[in-house]
């Protein structure tokens, strides 16, 4: 069959819904500065769903040294990779202070988060090797395992039973192929909000012989004492072997890093084709993640706003009866249990169209069928009233699947015809 015509008969699992959601689930677009107030489709909406959890993104004093760095560098210097001509000693000392802020001998700064994260399991893993992880695990995770031909094994994550029974098959495997064990996680997992059980994994080690590999995304600059992430929090931040986190959440930036032994990220350093291959971002972006890595580690109050706020929302979800499940990190998912895709639809529009409450909806194959997840960033620059008028919106909205007002509804399709949205 032709390609084209193949792609055109089965557009994908999100593709499908293109010509109903364009534009308003997907690819939707918030104007005006980052923030909790914003406007989608001309209207003032709460906005939920930017990771932008210190507030950096739009913070004055941060967007000032921005301006400053751009009209010092400008967004072309250096050309190149890094490899080739794109080097600088600012990427060199950024690289510096986040192995010293994370106690790993080295780091490595990433172009792109997810490309990176791609690029370090393909250089890592060979054939004979061994690849570990929960099926929980965020698509750049999935998408660098997909690569490979080497055995795959997936353990439930947060049943260590399970995961040293699975453990011990990985190991033995290895050991016959003469191939080596990488287990993969996320410290905080993305879509649940709960810790990795990573205490618990790390004891393995006494037992079995691998390694393990933490993306740490969403617990980098939120988790731990000083922000280390997921593995500090639990008391094991040298015991990771890799850790993995972008500039995209607590420092409200793109790009990324990896951290760990200095031989294995020097190795990264020459191996990665993703990075040795690919522009160096620019040094307008370095200079601003080192400004913002400093920034939060000189105000270590930042994490206590933040974490105000997360924990007057997440009570007040549970006091409220509403499923928020085990979250114990800043994502706080709120599940809902719907009969049909459309009743779904009706409720994420209304809860847009009537409570002007702006968030991320996963509904399946990414969760169970029959649920559907509200899934809540909170950030320190949500207030209190914030807090209390989306737990009040979100208890009519359960309220009203309830009472059965989504079903009998005419179905809700998103107009695609307006300004705000692509032919």
């Amino acid at each position: 069959m032709d390609i084209f015509k193949r792609i055109q008969n089965n557009p994908g699992v999100l593709g499908q819904w293109s010509k109903q959601g364009h534009g308003y689930f997907m690819f939707p677009k918030l104007e005006g500065e980052i923030g909790p107030k914003m406007k989608f489709r001309g209207r003032d909406v709460l906005n939920w769903s930017i990771n932008n959890y210190f507030g950096l993104a739009s913070n004055e004093e941060i967007k000032k040294f921005d301006v400053e760095a751009t009209k010092k560098y400008g967004f072309s210097n250096p050309m190149g990779s890094r490899l080739m001509t794109g080097q600088t000693t600012l990427h060199e000392q950024l690289e510096s202070e986040i192995a010293d802020f994370l106690q790993k001998e080295d780091a490595f700064v990433l172009n792109s988060f997810y490309q990176g994260m791609v690029s370090i399991i393909d250089c890592l893993c060979g054939r004979d090797d061994v690849i570990l992880y929960n099926a929980d695990i965020h698509a750049s995770i999935h998408d660098g395992i997909r690569m490979h031909t080497t055995k795959r094994i997936i353990f439930q994550q947060n049943n260590i039973e399970n995961i040293e029974n699975q453990l011990k098959k990985a190991c033995e495997y290895a050991k016959e192929n003469d191939g080596g064990v990488l287990l993969v996680t996320e410290g905080v997992i993305g879509i649940s909000g709960k810790l990795a059980p990573l205490d618990k994994i790390v004891a393995l080690k006494e037992k079995y012989d691998f390694r393990i590999l933490v993306e740490d995304a969403h617990g980098f600059g939120t988790m731990g004492h000083h922000g280390m992430g997921a593995a500090e929090q639990l008391g094991i931040q040298d015991k990771i072997d890799l850790q993995v986190g972008t500039f995209g959440k607590s420092l409200g930036l793109m790009g990324g890093f990896v951290a760990g032994k200095e031989s294995v990220i020097n190795y990264l350093r020459y191996n990665m084709r993703s990075q040795t291959f690919s522009e160096a971002l620019p040094i307008a972006f370095i200079a601003s993640a080192m400004n913002r890595l400093s920034y939060i580690k000189e105000n270590p109050s930042l994490r206590k706003k933040l974490w105000d706020v997360v924990t007057s929302l997440q009570k007040g979800l549970r006091k409220a009866g509403l499923d928020i499940g085990e979250t114990e990190s800043p994502v706080t998912p709120v599940y809902i249990s719907v009969r049909n895709m459309q009743e779904a639809v009706h409720m994420m529009v209304d809860l847009r169209e009537s409570f002007n409450i702006f968030c991320v909806h996963i509904i399946y194959p990414y969760i169970q069928q029959n649920k559907i997840m509200i899934r809540l960033i909170p950030t320190l620059l949500h207030t209190q009233e914030d807090v209390e008028y989306t737990i009040e919106s979100l208890v009519k909205i359960t309220k009203n699947i309830k009472d059965g007002k989504y079903i009998d509804d005419k179905p809700m399709k998103a107009d695609t015809e307006d300004d705000n949205n692509a032919e």
